[in-house]
Order: structure tokens, then sequence, then C-alpha cells
């Protein structure tokens, strides 16, 4: 169990895709509450310092450190050379900060960002051609990452070419396993219907970050059946911290522990901070991976 660590994303406090949500919470309040709930390590916010020294002293005094960050890739829609640039900038700030992974999605036609896109019903397919850009182009990102001793991380995610079981087992089948890792985000293959466990035995040995996210089914279903966007969903609720929604993660622990996964867990549950206090709810999912897992 010493090689499984357990922190949380600020997504809870602050939601930088909506940016109302949370709006009253700073970053100060963000990184001491993670750390009073009793978690060790965190994902950067759009609130966070850009300065390393000064993130790093904020953290130090709290007892956390920076696990990774998101990055969008458009390998789809703009030429390769833009997300390479933007990529090593992103790797060199996450190195410079400790980090060892780095989080991945490719966002060329991804729709979870559009206010009013229906979730279900407008989900992006790739093309072969875009299938072919994603996968070439997320090797070099990775050959990028291992340059500085980093492994690439892609995150499927609701809204995007690369959501379902299906289109996972490609994307694995088409990148280099020694160069493309993959996210492991329980809260997004629930949500899309996916086999959660099945997935995660399935690719347990190229799993290199895992995001702990629950999910509230009958909102699941409501956005789905009124063609509500992935905002609208997290907006009213759709996801929640572990222990609060449909998922048991009892069997992820056990797996990951099974298959000697090293690496974070990250809490991670975006909703409105106005609704669901933060804090509280850090504290609620904190207690309850520590029952399931000893974490």
């Amino acid at each position: 169990m010493t090689n499984i660590k357990l922190g949380i994303c600020p997504i809870g406090w602050t939601n930088d895709d909506m940016p109302d949500l949370g709006k009253e919470n700073t970053f100060q309040q963000c990184v001491s509450e993670m750390a009073l709930a009793g978690f060790t390590g965190c994902e950067m916010g759009g609130k966070f310092p850009k300065d390393v020294d000064v993130l790093k002293k904020a953290l130090a005094l709290r007892g956390l450190s920076v696990a990774s960050a998101w990055f969008s890739s458009f390998l789809t829609t703009k030429p390769y050379e833009e997300t390479a640039e933007a990529f090593k900038a992103h790797r060199d700030f996450l190195h410079a900060m400790g980090a060892k992974v780095v989080v991945v999605s490719e966002q060329g036609n991804s729709i979870q960002g559009q206010l009013s896109t229906p979730l279900f019903a407008n989900k992006p397919h790739n093309t072969d051609e875009e299938w072919k850009l994603v996968s070439e182009g997320l090797n070099k990102l990775g050959a990028l990452a291992a340059e500085k001793d980093m492994k690439l991380v892609y995150h499927h995610h609701m809204g995007t070419g690369v959501q379902t079981e299906a289109e996972i087992d490609k994307l694995m089948e088409m990148t280099d396993p020694n160069l493309v890792f993959l996210l492991y985000d329980t809260g997004h293959l629930v949500c899309s219907g996916e086999d959660y466990i099945g997935i995660l035995k399935k690719y347990v040995n190229r799993i290199k970050h895992v995001h702990l996210k629950d999910v509230r089914k009958e909102l699941v279903e409501k956005v789905k059946n009124e063609n509500m966007s992935f905002l609208d969903g997290v907006r009213m609720g759709m996801f929640t911290v572990p222990g609060d929604g449909c998922i048991d993660f009892k069997p992820v622990y056990d797996i990951l522990k099974e298959n000697n996964y090293e690496g974070w867990t990250m809490v991670e549950a975006e909703q409105d901070p106005a609704i669901a206090n933060p804090l509280e709810y850090a504290q609620k999912a904190r207690k309850y991976i520590h029952e399931v897992s000893g974490l």
C-alpha cells in the first residue's frame, strides 16, 4: 500500500470550465482544506500560482505535492507542432514541481466544454484519419514526456472521441505501450455505461494515474433523456465524491493492490461547491476511501 498515494483535485472548490462555480473559493482555502481533509497530493487548478517556487512553498506548508495537471491536445484540428510546443512547456512545469505523469486528453472535436450540446446524442466519433493523427501524435508526445522520465497518461473522457471501452481499446492498440499510458477514471466510465471493473482489470498494467469520481446515476439518466450537455450535468450534480454515489470503490483498490499499482489515486468530483461544500465532501471521500482501502 505504500506505493499507492491519495490526492484530490481542486475542481471541487473551483471549476475552471465554469468559473462561476466556486468563484468565491481562493487557492489558499482550497489547498488548506485539501490538507485538512487528509490528502497529500493535488492536481493543478486555474487559481494555482504558476511560479514554481511560490507554488512549492505554498504546498510544502501544507504537506502537499503536485501529482499532475490536465493538458488539452489538439492533434485532430491543429498542426502537431502547436500541441508539441504547448506540451513541452506544460511538461517542464510539472517536472519542476516533481510530478511523474502528464494528463492528456484530445480536445480537437470534444463537446465537453460546449454549454448547450447534448452529451449523449452528439458524442463525437473519430474518423480513420483522426485516429491516425491522435495515435501518432500521442506517441510523439509520450516520447517528449519520456525525455524527462515522465509518463503521458491518456484521459478517456465523456464528450470526446475516446470515451467508450471500444474506443479505449482502439487507442491502446494503436499507441506504443511504452510511450502512452492510461488514466483510469471511474466516473467517466460509469457515466458512459462501460464496465469500470473489466476495463481496470484489462489495462491495470498500463494504468499509471487514477481519478476517483462517483456518479449519481439518476442524474446521468436525466442528462441523457433530456438531451443536456456535459456542463449541465456537472452543474446539476451528475458527479460526486467516492462514497456518495453508486460506484463501489473497494474492488478498484483491491485490483490496484493485487497488481502492485504505484502512483496516485485522485478524488475528482466536479459539482457546484455552493451545494456540495468542498471541505465536507473532501472529508466524506477521505473517510470512505480509508474504509474500503485502508489508505
